[in-house]
């Protein structure tokens, strides 16, 4: 029997209801498939009985890599790598549906990965991942919530997110400690263009960095006490980080770059 690495942050699915459901949410059948983290392949051989028309797996840890060569033969195509060390825009030549249950320890790191390397055109159609519960649900929180945050806006930038369900710690093993939850992506078709997505990285950093502080000492850091700017977004130097709605954000990007330009 195959051990989890704690390292790695291994918990592999083994509910078969909850896997049915995650190959449900969308028509996966003659598409490219791409599954970060398959473990011991359980969803993998879900997404395979699909009839996807290509499908390709990352998977670090060597011994579950070569478990799966020999359980799926010549189904798929396996790369025994780290997905931080993979550029998925060079992978595919058509756009592919993402499967994750991503580890848990760099779920948040992967995610921001993807989102600061997006282009003008998506290398995926859509994105069904799951994460830790509160990492979901700062990645779905709206302002003015305690979870709102970096994560929230950079996820919610290029991306329309819905939540699908929570997924309870006996639908693993081992068993987490925490609720888990899945969430799908799906690219948005109209976005503020920002034309280096570390300027949005830089200017939620350094907003957030004191959360519960108000918001003029971070502004004039970045924009010197700018009055043109204030004005033109309607911003209010008492409010908080967390009041600041997204899209003030990504204008405040592209005021930032304008300004360095």
């Amino acid at each position: 029997m195959i051990k989890a690495k704690k390292s790695l942050g291994q918990n592999f699915l083994i509910d078969r209801n909850i896997l049915e459901k995650i190959t449900s949410i969308t028509n996966i059948k003659n598409k490219t498939i791409l599954e970060i983290g398959p473990g011991t392949g359980n969803l993998t051989s879900y997404i395979l009985k699909k009839k996807p028309k290509k499908m390709i797996i990352i998977e670090k840890d060597n011994v579950l890599a070569t478990n799966l060569e020999n359980k799926f033969n010549n189904q798929l195509t396996i790369i025994n790598d780290d997905v931080l060390n993979v550029d998925e825009t060079i992978l595919f030549e058509e756009k592919v549906i993402v499967f994750g249950n991503l580890p848990y320890n760099i779920s948040t790191e992967i995610l921001s990965k993807w989102i600061i390397n997006l282009k003008e055109h998506f290398w995926f159609e859509c994105l069904i991942l799951m994460f830790q519960k509160e990492v979901a649900d700062r990645i779905i929180a709206e302002s003015n919530t305690s979870n709102y945050g970096r994560l929230s806006i950079i996820c919610n930038w290029k991306l329309n997110i819905k939540k699908i369900c929570d997924i309870k710690p006996s639908a693993f093993f081992p068993k987490p400690k925490i609720d888990s939850s899945l969430l799908i992506f799906y690219p948005k078709k109209s976005y503020v263009k920002i034309k280096d997505p570390n300027n949005l990285e830089k200017i939620t950093r350094i907003f957030f960095n004191q959360r519960r502080k108000m918001l003029k000492k971070p502004f004039n850091q970045l924009f010197n006490g700018n009055q043109k700017v204030l004005d033109k977004l309607k911003i209010d130097l008492t409010m908080r980080p967390q009041n600041i709605n997204l899209d003030t954000y990504y204008k405040l990007a592209c005021e930032y770059e304008n300004l360095r330009s």
